[in-house]
């Protein structure tokens, strides 16, 4: 049996969903972060389980043909990334592996595999980042979460965001300092900073800067107005956003706009979207690009079916969808997010679709008692997947397709094995890559009713 400290030789034969690679010793599984499949590596055991162990690395024998340079000072105890040590394109091959290998372990379905989608940019993609503000030690760390930790790593330069939120970041920093403003304590729920989030519109430039608090106020306003201002002039809207719930739910639901617009725009494709703090918007939009022309392909559109688009956000699928339907209408549970949808269409132009504020099985209930009977439903739930029930109504609906986007596969399988059962064959699956160095992955399923 192994123990704690055990130096062992491991062949490093896959990674798992989590980013660690794996190897066997006399015949028990032991997961090594930052290994890479094909690496031959001497590891530390660290933590012994009943029937398999984790382990570091303590010596690389012989680096896998896929290992390369992380290139991040902050990896090895950021929570964010867990792929940075293997080139990109075989990222890609091993993510299409994780959403295949989940639709056939958990959905026991078998549909056409098409050929994995990956992301345009592989650095400086993402449009969106949340980092925690503490005080540890005495010391004032803005940054990101350690692994499996609450932990702050003090780190405003990550390669997988534009290089102005560093600067913004510096901005941020040096307003609390030099007002002395109280930052958040998670066990005490006392201070008041908790956290800086910046979107930005990749297409169009802008910059939010939204502050959230613990409370309703911040020390000097306007001074911290003209300190963004300052440090960026692509910077449109600086925003307030109250969240005094002892809670890990990044946003509060009040929003204040001190400066500036109560939001940004951006673009997919051809079409033009508002975006605020609340909305959802794909954190990747070169990407989103990429996975809505997959679902639009998926939704086999004619221009005389009926899409209802659930969990809709900002609108972003939907609108996508409308030049090419009859009529969408998209339901989304967060009302910000519904303005938004509806801004959306009038600033595209678009007439035939229309947004309701619901939740999804409800607004699904409620379309199916008043007669409506979608051709096509879209669904882009959470990472937990649809409700069983919201299933039942969706197939008691009887569309002729359904098109499930989804960043968990498991439980996107596990959801379309459901749909199978009640006589909607998961016939398409596609993985497209919206999130590049994580252990994330978007795929996209076309079911269709059974004949």
């Amino acid at each position: 049996m192994l123990k704690k400290n055990d130096i062992v030789t491991l062949s490093v034969d896959g990674i798992t969903s989590e980013g660690s690679g794996v190897g066997r010793f006399e015949g028990v599984a032991v997961f090594v972060p930052g290994a890479a499949d094909g690496d031959l590596i001497r590891a530390r055991i660290v933590k012994v389980l009943s029937s398999y162990c984790f382990g570091i690395i303590e010596e690389i024998l012989a680096p896998s043909p896929f290992r390369t340079e992380d290139g991040c000072v902050a990896y090895r105890q950021c929570g964010g990334c867990s792929l940075r040590h293997i080139v990109y394109e075989h990222e890609v091959e091993v993510k299409n592996g994780w959403v295949v290998e989940n639709m056939r372990r958990i959905g026991g379905l078998t549909p056409e595999i098409l050929p994995p989608l990956p992301s345009p940019q592989s650095s400086r993609y993402r449009n969106k980042a949340v980092y925690p503000v503490r005080m540890e030690n005495g010391e004032l760390r803005i940054g990101f979460f350690a692994k499996r930790s609450h932990r702050v790593i003090d780190c405003t330069a990550c390669a997988l965001h534009p290089p102005e939120f560093e600067t913004l970041l510096g901005a941020v920093r040096a307003y609390l300092l030099r007002f002395s403003v109280p930052v958040y304590n998670e066990e005490r729920h006392a201070g008041l900073v908790r956290s800086v989030f910046l979107r930005h519109g990749e297409a169009t430039g802008e910059i939010m800067v939204c502050l959230i608090v613990n409370g309703s106020a911040i020390p000097e306003e306007k001074a911290f107005c003209e300190m963004i201002r300052a440090a960026s002039p692509k910077v449109v809207s600086i925003i307030l956003n109250s969240n005094t719930e002892k809670t890990n739910v990044l946003t509060g639901r009040r929003c204040r706009t001190l400066w500036g617009e109560g939001g940004i725009t951006d673009r997919i494709g051809a079409l033009q979207f508002k975006i605020s703090p609340l909305s959802f918007f794909q954190v990747n939009r070169a990407g989103a690009e990429r996975l809505y022309d997959a679902a639009a392909g998926f939704a086999q559109l004619t221009g005389r079916e009926t899409v209802l688009d659930l969990y809709c956000g900002t609108g972003t699928i939907g609108l996508f969808l409308a030049a090419c339907a009859k009529e969408v209408i998209g339901v989304e549970i967060v009302a910000p997010a519904v303005e938004n949808a509806r801004e959306n269409a009038k600033i595209n132009g678009i007439q035939n679709a229309r947004f309701l504020c619901a939740d999804a099985a409800q607004a699904a209930a409620q379309l199916r008692d008043e007669g409506i009977h979608p051709d096509v439903v879209v669904v882009d739930p959470p990472r937990k997947g649809l409700d069983p029930a919201l299933i039942e109504t969706i197939a008691g609906m009887a569309p002729d397709r359904v098109v499930m986007v989804s960043c968990n596969s498991a439980t996107a399988a596990r959801d379309a094995k459901q749909f199978d059962a009640l006589g909607y064959h998961c016939e398409k699956l596609q993985a497209v890559d919206l999130f590049p160095r994580t252990a994330h992955v978007e795929c996209v399923l076309k079911l269709i009713k059974s004949r």
